[in-house]
């Protein structure tokens, strides 16, 4: 694994593509990600980003941007404005292309730097997307968060599995992130369970019905029309799809999405979205 430090320009990325129905902005905390040596590194979509890996392995590199707060506080008004002009909430997605509490984050501080910023400087709302039991590190900040805007949490639990077959294991459990999960809404946050990429479920019933008790709400996402890629084959090239049919074969269809939205209607009624107006919190009727 490679670390480095850098200072950076701008923190803010105007949202494009998948993520602009979601918010107006991005922002990364870090480029590369520790994680993509696990279970969930082997599905990212990012790992398609030339931009982002600039041709670098996916989970062998992690670039911490040490300025990442101050350049939060010089951007938040133009980019503030730049969203009303347009009619929009000023929100900010963090993060689509990293984790903004994977190992590093211990000791760097950088994702409670930006969010301490925030306290002074609130977007009009902030999702904070984590594959990261971690999240919960920062219960003492929340609160005074939530009081400066509306706060949402995405935590990724793509299956009731911490491991598929000849992939390594998750790097946060699943029963880990169901209680960081749960952990938050007690506390009063608005929290959401992203069920993406979809992976086989063993026990779909059992599994949305105890994300009910800790969530309130799922967005359910396939790498199949979600991964940027025509049927993704962006995926297809992974080891991933192979895994994932030794475990169930009809888990690599976007049919069985469909079959999975179903069973977590029963569970969520009017709060089980897909895609990227899942993420937006459109959800299916």
């Amino acid at each position: 694994m490679t670390i480095t430090e850098t200072q950076i320009k701008r923190i803010l990325t105007r949202a494009s593509g998948y993520l602009k129905p979601v918010a107006s902005h991005s922002l990364q905390p870090y480029r590369g990600c520790a994680l993509g040596n696990s279970l969930c590194g082997v599905g990212c979509y990012v790992q398609h980003n030339f931009y982002l890996t600039r041709g670098e392995t996916w989970g062998s590199f992690v670039e911490a941007r040490t300025n990442a707060a101050e350049a939060y506080r010089e951007e938040y008004e133009s980019e503030k404005r730049w969203a009303h002009r347009r009619g929009e909430r000023f929100g900010i997605f963090m993060s689509s292309s990293t984790e903004p509490f994977q190992p590093l984050e211990k000791k760097m501080g950088i994702t409670r730097a930006v969010l301490e910023e925030m306290v002074e400087r609130p977007p009009d709302f902030l999702i904070v997307q984590t594959h990261s039991h971690r999240v919960i590190d920062y219960l003492d900040l929340y609160p005074r968060l939530g009081e400066k805007t509306d706060l949402r949490f995405n935590i990724s639990i793509e299956s009731d599995r911490d491991e598929l077959p000849g992939l390594p294991r998750a790097a946060s459990p699943v029963s880990k992130r169901i209680e960081a999960a749960n952990t938050l809404r007690e506390v009063g946050m608005y929290v959401m369970a992203a069920v993406s990429p979809l992976l086989p479920i063993d026990d779909p019933h059992r599994f949305f019905e105890e994300l009910a008790g800790a969530v309130n709400a799922v967005v359910i996402d396939h790498y199949v029309g979600g991964d940027g890629s025509a049927g993704g084959s962006r995926t297809a090239r992974t080891k991933l799809p192979a895994a994932m049919t030794e475990v169930n074969p009809r888990s690599v269809d976007l049919a069985y999405r469909d079959e999975m939205v179903r069973i977590a209607q029963v569970y969520f009624p009017g709060r089980v979205g897909t895609g990227n107006d899942g993420f937006a919190r459109r959800f299916l009727p």
